[in-house]
């Protein structure tokens, strides 16, 4: 029996445009392994066993009568998915950032199973990288890993386990998956195996059908979200990518949130906020006391920072860049996010992946997904923060030095802000389309710049 696509996961796969290539990417920065990026590329072909999906692609079903279906790719090269490339000298991170953007703007092989690395050498400093593109379609659950975990350890002297020898299940026939659709729906009726054609045409309509969920979703931004405010972050997007990084200590992070009050979160989106405010007025953009910019924000919903768990929530929330004051700003986050979170204005969690079909391993894949589900007059610009590890983490016996995430855009939003903590840092990863914002080098620098100035304010 094959495992077939949600409906949903489906016409997320359908609904993806060449000019909005939907796969999550991360970069990860190394000291050099001492087998170089060889070892690297050994380890991951190693732990392939541990995710089985990443030897899998997508099979149609002739006349698109049902969803397609996940199956063993019997000409899966792995020479293919992990790929080595260099850096010239001096290996800036100017020059690899280029790198990273126009890697980001290629979408996936659909006719292959649905990620890629990038092992790049030549870094400066005795450093490599690892670039990653995972499609979410590709993970079906929030505990899911994708191919950068696999890669990770907690000490630096984990074993590498020997390959395992992998024989991929037969393909099946065109009339193999006709059968076996038709005795699926005759067997579930009640289930409703859609036509992804259908689901192409109606996601919401489909996602309503299957589970009822939407409703409440939908009945919420009726009652209390207006549209999103007008934005140079909105409007149409071409195909390339242009992406940028910036770098917090944790320690300073906590400071401003210790002399200001409000979460870690709040300190974060502070910052992207009057970032946010400083790159508007850099671009002559007219900024008055009212002026905000709406970000939706998936937050997770974990009882302390040490915890982990798969609880989350995503927000609409009016980020205040009118305002000049950064307490003020901090103090107006932190009220903002906790009344929205009393009140239960948020969009839970099973909502946002009833409603998109996503099931993404980390809350930037949520981001993603939850911003192809939503309208996009509804926010300006995805925020993810996803609280990570801290303490070192080691890959063929090197340590990971730092983690930059990189969320998709979706359609008609110019830019995306992911931001992970790991071992006392907080990394920023800055995803812009290359025509629209094109400055978002600027915007990086104006991150780091507004860190420092909070730090100031809460000595």
């Amino acid at each position: 029996m094959v495992e077939r696509l949600s409906t949903l996961d489906a016409s997320f796969i359908y609904l993806e445009e060449p000019d909005t290539p939907m796969h999550v990417g991360g970069v990860l920065i190394l000291e050099r392994p001492p087998g170089g990026v060889d070892a690297l590329a050994a380890l991951v072909e190693a732990r392939l066993s541990l995710v089985p999906r990443y030897r899998q692609r997508v099979a149609e079903v002739p006349g698109h009568l049902a969803n397609p279906v996940w199956v063993d790719d019997p000409d899966f090269d792995i020479a293919y998915h992990v790929r080595r490339s260099g850096l010239p000298r001096p290996g800036t991170e100017t020059q690899l950032l280029d790198l990273v953007s126009r890697l980001t703007s290629r979408p996936l092989d659909r006719s292959r199973p649905l990620w890629e690395a990038y092992l790049i050498e030549g870094l400066a400093d005795n450093r490599v990288a690892v670039v990653t593109k995972t499609h979410p379609a590709l993970v079906d659950g929030l505990s899911a890993i994708d191919i950068g975990q696999v890669l990770l350890d907690v000490t630096r002297d984990a074993p590498t386990p020997e390959p395992t020898e992998w024989r991929p299940g037969r393909l099946p026939t065109g009339t193999q998956l006709l059968v076996e659709a038709l005795d699926e729906y005759v067997r579930r009726p009640a289930t409703v195996v859609e036509t992804a054609r259908g689901a192409v045409t109606d996601v919401r309509g489909t996602a309503a059908r299957l589970s009822g969920v939407v409703g409440g979703l939908l009945r919420t931004a009726r009652s209390t979200i207006l549209p999103a405010p007008t934005s140079p972050l909105n409007s149409s997007i071409g195909p390339q990518r242009r992406v940028a990084v910036a770098r917090a200590e944790l320690a300073d992070v906590k400071q401003i949130r210790q002399g200001t009050g409000g979460t870690v979160n709040d300190v974060l989106l502070t910052v992207v906020s009057g970032a946010l405010r400083e790159w508007l007025l850099s671009r002559g953009e007219p900024v008055v006391a009212g002026t905000t910019v709406r970000a939706l924000v998936p937050v997770s919903l974990q009882a302390d920072e040490s915890s982990r768990g798969d609880r989350v929530s995503s927000y609409l929330v009016d980020l205040p860049v009118g305002e000049p004051n950064p307490r003020v700003r901090l103090t107006r986050l932190s009220y903002a996010m906790g009344g929205i979170a009393a009140h239960g204005q948020s969009v839970s969690a099973d909502n946002l992946i009833a409603l998109t079909g996503f099931a993404p391993p980390t809350l930037h894949a949520l981001g993603a997904r939850a911003a192809r589900g939503l309208s996009r007059r509804l926010f300006n610009l995805v925020v993810t923060n996803v609280p990570g590890p801290q303490v070192p983490l080691y890959a063929a016996g090197s340590q990971m030095l730092e983690v930059f995430p990189f969320v998709p855009l979706a359609r008609g939003q110019g830019l995306s802000i992911g931001m992970t903590s790991y071992n006392g840092r907080v990394f920023f990863g800055l995803n812009a389309d290359r025509d629209g914002v094109g400055d978002v080098d600027v915007l990086a620098d104006l991150i780091e710049q507004e860190v420092g100035e909070l730090v100031e304010t809460s000595s």
